[in-house]
């Protein structure tokens, strides 16, 4: 690298307008007022595009698991709410990158002061999670498409969502909008092929009874809304350059829809197939239209699709990094990132991936939940507006430990409700995990919405009290 490309890479710019492909250096310190720009409409682009993918249609076959067995309408109804509820949250949080000019993990450093260091260390090792599930996909309908060998393919893509990522946040924005446009026709003619073999599918019915069957439907929304919910450790991230006066409302509802629409769809599609869902989604998409050109052209969108979303791991996972106080350059922490997540990839790929990603979505949805119920009740008791001028400084912040208790209480009060497999091996060691769900709610998953409440309860609680005051 020359001279000149390292200075790139240490110094502190800022994307100035659309278009604008230089280096983001700036990290998680809050955008100025006088350097902010873009049109809201990208809002719903940057999170459409990345949610084409095949995780989500792997979470649509899902339903044929012998733990939920459910219908097709039913699945349908559990789809789209279970992403409304995570995305209205998504939504919600969007909304203060404008206010703010910040990141939603530095900016969680409102709520939890030093205790940020945990949640953010958690959404570090998420992103790099995230980049290893996402991979699988593309680097197998890499693989599909060339002939190539899967680490071969897995390289090329990593060094490509690298480089996406170190490029930054307009970078991210511009590839997203193309690519929603690009995936959006190549996926609408792929749904044609796909629903056209999916009469059997599409007639699916429920496979349990009576509170067992409502059991597993609120399982099912609970993996659904987790998918949705992870973005929430995103959203900020891709609005903290909109204008100060940008439309709040508008962001929201983007925001809401985007996702619920991209994963919605994929997950549906998932859904209609379920029964033909023998193999990896890769190979269930690729079998089901015959290979051939529309079935290269399919797997060429998975791997964009892949660079799309992972993209945005390795950027946030550096935000991430530096909000929890460690002292590194934006762009080489999402480099570290995506090494990571190539790593976790070849970890992944060694068997029973449909278990490792159950148990990962169900529990992201556990701390995501309580984490989110924090940063919004602390935002509303601040009136959605706040100085953040002394977040920057780690040194100086407030403990921030009524934060980190109610995320963690809310945590440990939801583990009798939860229904992960993970639970249930922790259950048969003696642990109060899962043992409301399995005794009480005929296998019902509350872990999500027991967090969050309680976690909210807490934090308003003591804010009202005074109690573990912060910036």
């Amino acid at each position: 690298m020359t001279g000149a490309g390292v200075g790139a890479l240490t110094a502190d710019g800022m994307p100035t307008h659309e278009g604008d492909l230089s280096v983001e250096g700036h990290g998680f310190e809050p955008i100025p007022a006088d350097k902010r720009y873009g049109s809201v409409g990208r809002v719903f682009t940057v999170f459409f595009s990345p949610n084409l993918v095949p995780a989500a249609f792997f979470i649509g076959t899902l339903v044929a698991a012998d733990f939920l067995k459910i219908g097709f309408l039913t699945g349908v109804i559990a789809i789209i709410i279970g992403n409304l509820v995570g995305s209205i949250v998504v939504g919600a949080m969007a909304g203060m990158g404008p206010s703010t000019g910040m990141a939603q993990m530095p900016l969680a450093r409102l709520a939890y002061g030093k205790s940020v260091i945990l949640p953010g260390l958690l959404n570090w090792i998420s992103c790099i999670g995230w980049d290893g599930i996402n991979s699988i996909f593309g680097a197998a309908a890499l693989t599909l498409l060339t002939g190539l060998p899967f680490l071969v393919s897995l390289l090329i893509l990593v060094v490509l969502q690298g480089g996406l990522s170190i490029l930054g946040y307009e970078a991210i924005h511009t590839f997203e909008k193309y690519m929603a446009i690009v995936l959006g026709v190549v996926f609408a003619a792929v749904t044609v092929v796909v629903l056209g073999k999916s009469a059997s599918g599409m007639a699916r019915v429920d496979g349990l009874e009576g509170l067992d069957n409502l059991g597993a439907v609120v399982t099912y929304i609970a993996i659904v809304a987790s998918f949705a919910l992870a973005w929430a450790l995103y959203a900020s991230d891709y609005t903290r350059y909109l204008p100060v006066n940008a439309s709040r409302s508008r962001i929201f509802w983007l925001t809401t829809l985007s996702l619920t629409i991209a994963c919605g769809w994929l997950e549906i599609l998932g859904l209609a197939v379920a029964d033909q869902a023998t193999d990896t989604s890769v190979d269930t998409i690729n079998n089901l239209l015959g290979g051939g050109l529309i079935g290269g052209i399919a797997m060429v969108a998975i791997a964009i699709g892949t660079i799309a979303i992972n993209a945005m791991n390795d950027y946030t996972g550096s935000l991430s990094l530096q909000a929890a106080g460690v002292n590194v350059k934006r762009v080489y922490s999402a480099i570290v990132v995506a090494v990571l997540g190539f790593l976790f990839t070849i970890y992944l790929n060694q068997g029973g991936f449909a278990s490792k990603f159950e148990n990962y979505l169900l529990f992201l949805a556990y701390w995501i939940a309580p984490w989110s119920a924090v940063l919004l009740v602390d935002w509303r008791l601040r009136g959605g507006k706040a100085d953040v001028t002394g977040l920057t400084n780690f040194a100086k912040l407030p403990s921030g430990i009524l934060g980190l208790a109610s995320l963690l209480i809310g945590f440990i009060v939801s583990l009798p409700f939860q229904a992960s497999s993970v639970g249930f091996e922790l259950m048969d060691a003696g642990l109060p995990v899962n043992t409301i769900s399995v005794n009480q709610l005929h296998g019902a998953d509350l872990g999500f919405e027991v967090g969050f409440v309680v976690a909210a309860l807490i934090y308003w609680l003591g804010s009202r009290m005074g109690a573990g005051k912060t910036a």
